[in-house]
């Protein structure tokens, strides 16, 4: 008989080996998931190179972002990685793991993650995966968080989440679910973290919510747009800490159950059209920090309850309907760095101590009613960076510690009563980007900058206009090398303009009107090559017109008139194709006026109280003659040269159109190549199929575009790009796609692929079933479109070029804003088409007969098409036109004889009159509120001004846009009073164009 301990030996070697051979086993079955995971990877991080898939025993040992325990994979991390391609249903064979991270890659398509029943911590947010999240949840039971943010998820939001019992975190935002919310989500009982905020999710927020007791933050806000307001039950919530549901148009009254919130840290309810008064019961929420209710219809006055909100660091109540005096508590609030209380009824003082808790960082308080002097310890803190009282009743000085207030960046105080002197130093600070002073009761002189250590390097607008200000202009001016507008008009200045001012090199606008300035103009303002636009009118300027203003290639407005200038106006200045408006009325200019380029269009008017100016134009003849052509004989060469090239070109694109035809049929499909921007369904042989005549959807400038239908039966949009193929001319047109690949944004169309060859580029779109703007509006249904439909593609168009211009890094000029490149889905949802691919037509030479304008014609800003200078003003422009054509229903142009395009009758026919709006509106719309269509003109009418400076950016048009709430689909005219107040004001003073929102 063997011994006991042979016997325990031999058992315990049998089974370590079956132990090891078992541990093996598993450890291969990990390593064949994750490669198959890294096989659906492409363009792989070098960090990656350690996953030896020759080496499965190194899985645990050196592979980069994973995690093993007792020889099985228990986590992956593999976030921010830069990684593409696509995740593969393999990766559910790694049964043991617990964390899986591949957030922040590119991924695209489909991703199921199930049977994976250790997995705690799921994280696939900031890709690009689609379809849907309808897992079977009942394999995945020990799930905590969720993480599916900023995705392409399209689908009604999972139910089956429901039966996650432990699931803590839960993260959908960011993505396209539409539909309600369930109410069964009221059951997740364990959840401390919801977001479901920027979806399309409509209906009513349940009120089921108010049972997940143990949530502390809550986002529902953002694109959602929800009915009912906010249930009365979230205030059983009493562990949240972080509430936003803004932006997302609830409307009803805030609840004061609210108030049972004792544990609420932030408070967010902005951007909705929330009614009635601010609930006394908020002053219960003693640990608020962050209270933003703004951009609301709140009424009534700021309640003394919240005399108890001592933790205050950011309140915010712009933008709504409330009146009373500013409390004094609010001053006391020892923690505050933020306070935005601008455009209600607000009145009495400002309170005397605020600025005085040494926290303040930003005020605005401006388009109110308030009175008295500005408190003289707003910058106790030496840290407020933003200062706005703008439109009040204020009176008194500047107070003199704000000239030392180095930390201010934005000052804006115009359009009160104040008086005094300005500060010394005060215009000078370092930090300074922005300092309005305008319309006020400012005396004294303009001070040089003494402390030669500070150089105000910042500082790009300049307003002081319309005040009493005297003295001489300072030679300090020449510190603003940043500086972009200047606009010192209505003054008293005197003396001469120092010719340091051709320092300013980025200056694009320059008023120096209605002043007692002397001597002659500065030769060195020829050094000013940035300038758009420059008015010295109303002055007492003597000599002669300085000919280096030519040098200012881009010039639109130039304005000399009622000054003592003599001599000719150099010939230099009339070959300047970029002037639009010009005046040189009331000098003493004397002989020939120059008679080519844009001096043949101007009006006599330009050049009015000069006697001794003579030519055709003013008809004056000159008293000598000039040998000239027989009349008509030029203009018609031109003609037939014109014709000509015409002609020759057409042939030319003939040609190449038949080539390039027959080159494209021969050319099989294994010569292409496909990059996908996100998951997809069909090859490029599908693409290449709907390439044909039959198919034909549309034609521009940039290419013809076909409809097709893949195997799938997906519909797409495939435009094949004219004039460039892929050996020349690239111009960094690859990357530029791969740019525009990887914008997501619901007003934009989305590029789906990209196809090439050596010859040709082919662009995969999604399709947009209701076509473009241009078609829907100016064909046989333009009718249909209704006025509120048209206002919300309005809307929405905005968006997607504020997109482009305020969001996008570096930011994207799209150079061809039209109705057409507006195309609408099946649900009329607008989506801005076309960008970034204006600049390739142009860059890469597409047809040596095509202009190097680049947009359509009647969109043309008019600085673009004499300048070709280019940036998010000319598209804002483009857009105004837009907006003429929504509101008209006409096209651009064709419709008002030789010449004419839809801005200039536009403005014939209304005078520029907000009110005349009434004789341009389309006539087969049968309902359009009156004050709505006022509104849209007005702010069609600010983005055609012809000098680009004084058009808004997209993000305040989309403001001034917001200013109607969309309370329901039927108009709703109580909305639109403070508006129509807003704009009454901008009549009464013809010098004010418009005030930018901050």
């Amino acid at each position: 008989m063997l011994p006991l301990i042979v016997i325990v030996t031999f058992f315990t070697l049998v089974g370590t080996s079956i132990s090891s051979s078992s541990s093996s086993s598993l450890i291969s079955t990990d390593f064949h998931a994750l490669l198959s995971l890294k096989q659906g990877f492409d363009f792989s991080n070098p960090a990656l190179s350690s996953w030896d898939t020759s080496n499965p025993s190194s899985v645990c040992d050196s592979w980069v972002g994973i995690k093993c325990l007792q020889g099985r994979v228990i986590s992956i991390n593999l976030s921010n990685m830069d990684l593409y391609g696509s995740v593969s249903p393999a990766i559910s064979g790694l049964d043991k793991l617990v964390e899986l991270s591949i957030d922040g890659n590119n991924f695209t398509g489909e991703i199921k993650i199930e049977n994976m029943s250790s997995l705690q911590s799921l994280n696939i947010s900031n890709n690009m995966f689609n379809g849907n999240l309808d897992w079977n949840y009942s394999s995945l039971a020990n799930l905590e968080t969720l993480d599916a943010y900023n995705n392409n998820f399209s689908s009604f939001l999972p139910v089956g989440i429901v039966s996650l019992e432990k699931l803590k975190y839960l993260d959908l935002g960011g993505n396209y679910f539409y539909g309600r919310i369930p109410e069964s989500y009221g059951d997740l009982v364990m959840l401390e973290y919801l977001s479901l905020a920027g979806n399309d999710l409509h209906g009513r927020i349940p009120k089921s919510l108010g049972n997940l007791t143990n949530l502390k933050e809550i986002y529902l806000g953002y694109f959602n747009v929800f009915v009912g307001g906010i249930p009365k039950e979230f205030g059983k919530l009493e562990n949240l800490v972080h509430m936003d549901i803004s932006s997302c148009e609830l409307d009803g009254p805030i609840p004061p159950e609210l108030g049972n919130l004792k544990m609420l840290n932030t408070f967010f309810l902005h951007i909705n059209l929330l009614s009635g008064p601010i609930p006394r019961e908020l002053g219960n929420l003693t640990g608020l920090v962050n209270l933003d209710l703004s951009a609301n219809a709140l009424t009534g006055e700021i309640p003394f309850e919240l005399i108890n909100l001592q933790q205050l660091r950011l309140f915010n109540l712009f933008m709504n309907k409330l009146h009373g005096s500013i409390p004094d508590f609010i001053a006391d609030y020892p923690d505050l760095k933020i306070l935005g209380l601008w455009m209600n009824n607000f009145t009495g003082t400002i309170p005397e101590k605020l600025g005085q808790n040494g926290m303040l960082q930003e005020i605005d308080l401006s388009s109110n009613k308030l009175t008295g002097t500005i408190p003289k310890d707003l910058c106790a803190s030496k840290q407020l960076r933003i200062l706005i009282l703008l439109k009040n009743f204020l009176f008194g000085s500047i107070p003199e510690d704000l000239g030392t207030c180095s930390s201010l960046i934005r000052v804006r105080l115009g359009q009160n009563y104040l008086n005094g002197s300005i500060p010394n130093g005060f215009i000078y600070m370092p930090e300074l980007n922005l300092v309005e002073l305008q319309n006020n009761y400012l005396s004294g002189t303009l001070s040089e900058n003494g402390n030669i250590s500070s150089k105000p390097a910042k500082l790009g607008q300049l307003n002081l206009s319309n005040n009493q200000l005297s003295g001489s202009l300072p030679f300090s001016l020449s510190n603003f090398t940043s500086l972009q507008i200047l606009s010192l008009g209505g003054n008293q200045f005197s003396g001469p303009i120092p010719p340091s001012i051709g320092q300013l090199s980025q200056a694009l606008k320059i008023d120096l009107s209605e002043n007692f300035l002397s001597g002659e103009i500065p030769p060195e303002i020829g050094n000013c090559v940035h300038l758009t636009y420059l008015d010295l009118s109303q002055n007492n300027f003597s000599g002669s017109i300085p000919p280096r203003i030519s040098d200012i290639l881009i010039l639109n407005y130039l304005n000399l008139s009622r000054n003592h200038l003599n001599e000719t106006i150099p010939k230099a200045i009339g070959t300047m194709r970029s002037l639009t408006t010009a005046d040189f009325s009331f000098n003493d200019l004397s002989g020939k006026l120059p008679e080519s380029g844009q001096f043949a269009y101007f009006n006599a008017t330009s050049f009015a109280g000069n006697p001794r100016l003579c030519g055709s134009l003013l008809n004056n003849p000159c008293n000598f003659t000039l040998i000239t052509d027989p009349p008509g004989k030029s203009h018609g060469d031109f003609k037939l040269i014109f014709a000509l090239g015409l002609l020759i070109c057409s042939l030319v694109f003939a040609a190449a159109a038949i080539i390039k035809a027959k080159s494209f049929k021969k050319t099989g499909a294994d010569s292409w190549k496909m990059t996908e921007f996100q998951k997809v369904d069909f090859t490029v042989a599908d693409v290449l199929e709907c390439v044909k005549d039959g198919n034909v959807i549309g034609r521009g400038g940039a290419g013809i575009v076909y409809h097709g239908k893949m195997p799938n039966g997906v519909e797409i949009a495939v435009k094949k790009l004219l004039g460039f193929g892929n050996n020349s001319h690239d111009h960094g047109f690859r990357a530029e796609i791969r740019t525009l690949g990887n914008i997501r944004h619901r007003n934009i169309v989305r590029l789906v692929a990209f196809c090439t060859n050596k010859e040709t580029n082919l662009l995969v779109y999604e399709y947009m079933r209701n076509g473009s703007l241009g078609e829907a509006l100016h064909g046989k249904k333009g009718g249909f479109l209704s006025w509120n439909l048209r206002y919300k593609i309005a809307m929405e168009a905005a968006r997607g070029l504020c997109y482009l211009h305020h969001d996008c890094s570096p930011l994207i000029v799209h150079r061809d804003v039209k109705s057409n490149n507006i195309l609408l889905n099946s649900n009329f949802e607008a989506h801005v088409a076309d960008f970034g691919l204006a600049k390739f037509l142009v860059d890469g030479s597409a047809s040596e007969c095509m202009s190097a304008v680049a947009g359509s014609y009647g969109y043309i800003a008019p600085e673009y098409a004499y300048t070709l200078r280019v940036d998010e003003k000319s598209d804002v422009y483009s857009f105004g036109v837009v907006l003429l054509e929504l509101i008209t229903g006409r096209r651009p142009v064709g419709e008002f004889g030789d010449g004419v395009d839809i801005v200039q009758w536009s403005k014939r026919v209304t005078n520029c009159k907000r009110e005349a709006v009434t004789h341009i509106v389309d006539p087969r719309l049968t309902t359009v509120p009156e004050d709505e269509a006022m509104h849209l003109f007005f702010i069609a009418m600010l983005c055609i001004q012809e000098n680009s400076v004084e058009r808004p950016t997209m993000r305040e048009v989309i403001q001034m846009l917001s200013e109607f709430p969309r309370q329901s689909p039927e108009y709703q005219p109580s909305s639109s009073k403070v508006v129509l107040q807003k704009l009454k004001s901008f009549e009464k003073n013809p010098k004010i164009r418009k005030e930018l929102l901050v």
